[in-house]
């Protein structure tokens, strides 16, 4: 190899990389007090962008289709406010169903603890009766049943001891607590004032990103690095929407359902299952176990019937819904959509569920990319390696 300016400049890069490399390693635990101090000092900021991309997205849907474009060429007060109205039509939105959900669930939710005691009550009699008639000649089993029994003044006096032995924890750590709750209404106050005015200046904002990534990458990189970001912002949009829009479709297809079979807990139990199936395809399972508990308690054949009800609906919402909402909204073959569920949940929970999808959705988008790129260069049409496996 040469020795010139060149080669020597990518040798010093590279001494200069491998010594820093050594350096993390050898000081690892300063290297994370200072990953986690300057992730603690951004973190307002990862959320604010966190929460304008969730706004941005009923924000376009307002400004570009509820309010028509003739109405901004027509009047200037109608182009000038289009995106604060629309903003605040999406802050009103979404506070809208965080409410709406939290008054329509937390009255039925109150009144199903309180029926809960009740129910358990009146099904101990019940357990000990079939057990009697099932294992009458087993003594062990039956001394273990004849025990069961629920008492609420005992349920009460466990968490007020509870409560009073933890009393003394609760005040030394009284401001501890305080500053922790002040601090975090301070960052996410810190956050929602970012996302506001990134909303209201995306685009100012982009060019301003744009014109920071040419002056000091190469201009193909710099197109190539715009053209992925562009991707990944459709991909994780587009997911949001689909997914949104499956949880909305099979809480309304269970509330539906077990109003019509009169099933208690309609409501309750579908706008639970709504939630629970913002996680992919294993979310909307999280709420029929819970559903399945809370029937069983007041009737255990209708909760048989409520668990093939389930099977039922999630076999039409995974075979019919799912891949076409979701799974067509990020491009991705249903076969990589559970592929990308099951690694993303094994690596990083509910969050690698939820993001894990548009993540390998982009991937997959730019690895075909690169293969029909690889293809063409090497002069290989698709139908050729059709023919090849006849």
């Amino acid at each position: 190899m040469e020795l010139n300016n060149e080669n020597m400049k990518k040798i010093r890069h590279l001494i200069v990389f491998t010594a820093l490399i050594i350096l993390c390693f050898w000081k690892y635990t300063i290297v994370f007090q200072a990953v986690k101090f300057v992730i603690g000092v951004v973190f307002p900021f990862i959320l604010g962008g966190a929460i304008a991309f969730v706004f941005n997205v009923p924000m376009h849907f307002i400004e570009n289709r509820l309010i028509q474009e003739k109405w901004k060429e027509k009047y200037k007060i109608v182009r000038k406010t289009a995106r604060p109205v629309s903003l605040v039509l999406t802050i009103i939105f979404v506070i809208g169903i965080v409410g709406g959900v939290l008054f329509g669930v937390l009255p039925q939710l109150t009144g199903t603890i309180a029926k809960l005691g009740y129910s358990i009550q009146t099904f101990i009699p019940k357990v000990q009766e079939w057990a009697n008639d099932w294992f009458h000649n087993n003594k062990e089993v039956m001394a273990y049943v004849n025990q069961l029994e629920f008492n609420w003044d005992k349920v009460i006096e466990v968490a007020v001891d509870w409560v009073s032995n933890g009393a003394g924890n609760i005040v030394e750590s009284g401001v501890t607590a305080a500053v922790n709750i002040v601090s975090g209404f301070a960052t996410f106050f810190i956050a929602f004032v970012f996302a506001c005015y990134i909303l209201l200046q995306k685009e100012k904002l982009g060019v301003q990103a744009k014109k920071v990534l040419f002056a000091f990458v190469q201009k193909g990189r710099a197109e190539a690095a715009i053209e992925v970001c562009s991707l990944t912002y459709r991909t994780f949009s587009n997911f949001l929407t689909g997914q949104c829009m499956e949880a909305v479709i099979l809480g309304t297809m269970f509330v539906i359902a077990m109003s019509i079979f009169k099933m208690p807990y309609a409501w309750l139990i579908g706008i639970l299952i709504a939630f629970t199936a913002l996680i992919p395809i294993f979310g909307a399972f999280i709420g029929c176990a819970v559903g399945t508990f809370l029937i069983f308690m007041i009737h255990p054949i209708q909760a048989l019937w409520f668990i093939v009800l389930f099977l039922v609906l999630q076999q039409i919402e995974g075979n019919l819904i799912y891949p076409h909402v979701v799974g067509n909204s990020v491009g991705l073959p249903s076969i990589w959509v559970l592929a990308a569920v099951s690694i993303g949940g094994s690596l990083m929970g509910v969050v690698g569920m939820l993001i894990f999808i548009p993540i390998v959705s982009v991937l997959y988008a730019l690895f075909r990319e690169i293969v029909y790129l690889k293809l063409k260069k090497n002069n290989i049409k698709i139908k050729d390696i059709l023919q090849s496996e006849k």
